[in-house]
């Protein structure tokens, strides 16, 4: 299998800091949202990826590994809290894994930014948000169309850090060639809805051209948040180079709809 990606990230149009962070280097694909204030949400997200950044390069990567990284970067970001304001920080994305000589992606979340997979002219959304409307919806107090636009949809209930002990969640899905897969924060989602996103993965061949389109027009669409976007894309053996680089990281200038954790946010809604 091969693979080839593109990354972009933007402050957003409110001339805040860039609480995200993320990593796009095979194996490892992931994006960060920080909470916090501008800068212990930065550093809080840059701690959470950079327990990634020793997997670049490896052939897979495995559930155990993913596991210890993200309870080290739990530790380190809860050594970040000061005063009361503790710090924290979202995590979603992909590792390639392999059960026996099968690849699979090993898709994981913890926060509301998200994982989708793009395959065969649909999108998916892999990942679930661990927010409070989410959890209306589920419980059928709120409709998903409500959801998108409550008041309180940035209210997250799992973070790393932040006063939360959640675990994230794990999905395993086999890696098909033709899957494009996409990771982002929340400033994509909550400024485009998945028909718009789907248009433009389906428009933009190029992996790099379509991250760059998606964080564009989240912009246009009001870039109230931070903007991260990460387009995977995966190929047979003979289509494309294998681990096809962009750069890794990536911080720029906190937002008006920033992500909040619950318990900072108030109560249920």
């Amino acid at each position: 299998m091969q693979i080839g990606h593109g990354a972009a990230t933007h402050a957003g149009l409110r001339g805040r800091a860039n609480e995200d962070a993320y990593l796009a280097a095979a194996p490892v694909f992931v994006v960060a949202d920080g909470m916090g204030g501008h800068e212990a949400g930065a550093r809080a997200s840059a701690a959470v990826i950079a327990e990634f950044r020793g997997f670049v390069g490896a052939a897979s990567v495995s559930n155990a590994d993913v596991r210890g990284a993200i309870a080290r970067a739990r530790g380190v970001v809860d050594a970040l809290a000061s005063g009361q304001r503790a710090a924290g920080t979202t995590l979603t994305g992909v590792v390639l894994t392999r059960v026996g000589d099968a690849g699979y992606w090993l898709a994981l979340n913890i926060g509301d930014s998200r994982t989708y997979r793009w395959a065969r002219g649909r999108l998916e959304q892999i990942s679930i948000d661990h927010s409070v409307v989410q959890e209306l919806v589920d419980s059928g107090r709120m409709d998903a169309v409500t959801a998108a636009r409550h008041a309180r949809r940035n209210e997250i209930t799992r973070a790393i850090g932040a006063g939360s002990t959640g675990e994230a969640d794990f999905w395993m899905l086999p890696a098909e060639n033709g899957d494009r897969i996409l990771v982002c924060s929340d400033g994509l989602s909550t400024e485009l809805d998945d028909e718009r996103i789907a248009r433009i993965l389906a428009e933009e061949h190029d992996p790099q051209k379509a991250a760059t389109r998606l964080v564009h027009e989240a912009l246009l669409a009001g870039g109230r948040d931070n903007v991260t976007v990460i387009v995977v894309d995966a190929a047979g053996e003979d289509d494309g180079d294998a681990y096809d680089t962009v750069p890794a990281g990536g911080r720029s200038s906190d937002a008006d709809i920033d992500t909040r954790p619950r318990a900072v946010a108030g109560g249920r809604a």
